[in-house]
């Protein structure tokens, strides 16, 4: 089964919250995930692919970004708009909502959906938040995770919200259960991905078989 574009977000099967990324694709396959100092991932071409931006404007961007203790995931360039509104001070759901709202679907051959997640670094239920969201061309939804619980969403087989058992002790086996573990190795082509997890601190990391 072919979904493009998954994330997952929220808990581990220990309680520990996490994001994590993965790129699947059928037309721009010579990608990579790369972690820039310990804030941030971003989805890059190989070495050799650089020309394929020029093709597809929407296959480079930042996948993870960590601010004030907490985590955004995305496919798109929407990550940084995310992390912006929440360094100024807006809520995580507005946040998420504003970003899927002003910027919209993508707007290539596949009307790509846009997918983003955030939470928060604390596992104090009465302070957790996390949310999962998707602008397509019909609609633009924003969901909350359950605490203790995780969920995945992706741009074309997943497009509501689907909770999941995510098991993974450490940032990179987040990276490495998206890649192809559990319910993921359900779907087809896999490229690369990026997983981050928070224990007394966030920690990223990219996988790149």
């Amino acid at each position: 089964m072919y979904v493009g574009r998954i994330l997952s977000i929220g808990m581990n099967n220990t309680g520990k919250p996490f994001v994590a990324y993965r790129v699947s694709s059928r037309s721009f396959p010579n990608r990579q995930a790369k972690v820039f100092d310990k804030n941030k991932a971003a989805i890059i071409p190989k070495e050799g692919h650089e020309k394929d931006i020029f093709e597809n404007t929407y296959i480079t961007y930042n996948c993870i970004k960590i601010v004030k203790d907490i985590a955004i995931v995305s496919n798109g360039s929407h990550t940084d708009v995310i992390a912006d509104k929440i360094y100024v001070g807006m809520n995580i759901k507005d946040a998420i909502a504003y970003s899927l709202l002003t910027m919209d679907y993508e707007k290539d051959d596949y009307n790509t959906p846009r997918i983003a997640g955030v939470v928060t670094s604390t596992n104090n239920k009465d302070d957790y938040q996390c949310y999962i969201g998707i602008a397509t061309n019909k609609k633009i939804l924003v969901e909350e995770v359950p605490y203790g619980k995780a969920a995945y969403i992706s741009t074309y087989g997943s497009v509501v919200p689907n909770i999941v058992d995510f098991e993974a002790n450490d940032s990179e086996e987040v990276a490495l259960f998206i890649f192809d573990g559990g319910k993921f190795a359900d779907f087809d082509k896999p490229v690369t991905s990026a997983g981050a997890l928070f224990d007394g601190e966030w920690t990223i990391k990219a996988v790149n078989p």
